[in-house]
């Protein structure tokens, strides 16, 4: 029989990639053959994103794009999963007819057999197959990684216990579960043996690593373990919840030499009274605090966060607090979010709402300062000696590699172009910085003996 090729999108989030890469590998396991292109897949899936409306956006609009190759392609069967089919479930039948199933999160270690299923036309009235959203990924399913070959994430926990009033999350991800330890760092050997060189661990929030386990093993601990495993090269942590950040786990960020000087910690906004009715944990003096404990322990952290502009109550004043606030710490990394209304959380009812023009202006305003400050920063490492991980060609003759230092994360930090001869993907190597713009840097690379 031959095999039947696939084609996996996947839209949104790093953690609902690690999603598409272990059904992507379940399906290869039971005879499937993944193909890059959509146009001569048999079978199109999209694992969707449905956290804000531009995201429910995306999804909507992929798969109808996808459904064209039903008439143009080799096209047969068109799958929705993920976020979006766990939301609104039967909802989407009638809507979306060019869809053949919708699978909730729950249904990844399922998939291969929902296809087998779907193509045998048994079950056929049941396009839609949404449960308790209880799916927690362990070492023992297989991934095929859709990252470069060596760079991955590890997801170490599944789910949110924050209940943030602006956010879906844990209607649609379930409650915040972790992984067990070992299992973890099975994972990551398996990772290192494959190739990878930076882990990019990751969760909906990874400070709330090991609260549900018993002996209550610490981040801390599960990222020094990480730091054991041979092969590994750089480990990046991602989504710290602010008030969660230990002064043990800013020494571990600060002296674990494989563990990178980088700290992703969103903040959404620094007004009193927009946090609380956010429903975050904390006021502004505790994240002034804890931005403070940060810059204390020495000068090497990069740290990155995101804020929520147009929020119901955001003033004018308000919004010039936060603009201040982002001027006065200067934040070396920086995204902006423009409030979306969600159905279904606590937010949605708020009074005050704020035009989406307004909003796009105020995001603007923000994502403007920022550059300067970014630039700012940047230019102050002209000179600088750091480490670059090699990711491939780039356009520019004068620096002819690209790369990230270990302050970028990748997609959603700026880049290191660099000069050199002969350099590979996945190679980390030394450089100084010569240029800088507001983003990027540009490097030489150099001899260290």
């Amino acid at each position: 029989m031959k095999k039947k090729r696939f084609h996996i999108l996947s839209l949104g989030c790093p953690k609902n990639l690690v999603d598409s890469e272990v059904m992507a590998a379940l399906l290869t396991s039971r005879g499937y053959r993944i193909t890059r292109s959509p146009q001569d897949a048999h079978i199109l899936i999209i694992n969707t994103c449905a956290f804000i409306l531009p995201a429910k956006e995306e999804a909507i609009e992929t798969i109808l794009l996808m459904a064209q190759y039903k008439r143009t392609g080799a096209c047969t069967y068109l799958v929705a999963t993920g976020c979006l089919p766990q939301r609104y479930g039967l909802d989407l039948a009638s809507v979306l007819p060019e869809v053949d199933l919708f699978l909730g999160t729950a249904e990844v270690p399922y998939i291969a057999d929902h296809l087998a299923r779907l193509e045998s036309g048994a079950n056929s009235d049941m396009k839609v197959k949404v449960g308790k959203p209880d799916f927690l990924m362990r070492s023992v399913h297989p991934r095929l990684l859709m990252t470069p070959a060596y760079s991955a994430y590890l997801k170490i926990a599944e789910g949110c216990g924050n209940h943030c009033a602006y956010c879906i999350i844990p209607d649609i991800r379930g409650q915040a579960r972790s992984r067990p330890r070992e299992d973890i760092l099975a994972e990551a050997r398996v990772l290192a043996g494959q190739g990878v060189k930076e882990l990019i661990v990751i969760a909906q929030d990874t400070t709330a690593y090991g609260r549900d386990l018993r002996g209550r093993p610490s981040l801390t601990r599960l990222l020094k373990e990480l730091a054991a495993v041979d092969g590994i090269a750089w480990i990046r942590l991602l989504y710290a919840y602010p008030t969660k950040i230990t002064r043990e786990l800013i020494r571990c960020l600060n002296g674990e030499k494989k563990i990178c000087s980088y700290l992703d910690m969103p903040i959404q906004h620094i007004d009193d009274d927009i946090l609380r009715a956010m429903h975050r944990h904390g006021d502004g003096q505790d994240l002034r605090e804890v931005i403070g404990m940060v810059r204390d322990a020495g000068p090497g952290i990069a740290i990155r966060t995101s804020l929520i502009v147009g929020f119901p109550g955001e003033t004018v004043r308000k919004f010039d607090r936060l603009m201040d606030f982002v001027r006065e710490i200067r934040f070396d990394h920086l995204g902006v979010f423009t409030y979306s209304r969600e159905e279904g959380t606590a937010a949605s009812t708020l009074p005050s709402r704020i035009s989406e023009a307004e909003k796009s202006r105020r995001r603007e305003a923000v994502m403007e300062e920022q550059s300067s400050i970014s630039f700012a920063i940047l230019q102050q490492r002209v000179g600088s000696l750091d480490e670059v991980l090699i990711e491939g060609k780039s356009d520019l003759n004068d620096y002819p590699f690209i790369g990230r230092s270990s302050r970028q994360a990748p997609e959603i930090d700026g880049l290191t172009y660099v000069r050199g001869k002969r350099l590979k993907p996945g190679q980390i190597v030394s450089v100084r910085i010569r240029e800088a713009s507001e983003y990027d840097l540009f490097a030489e690379r150099i001899d260290i003996s």
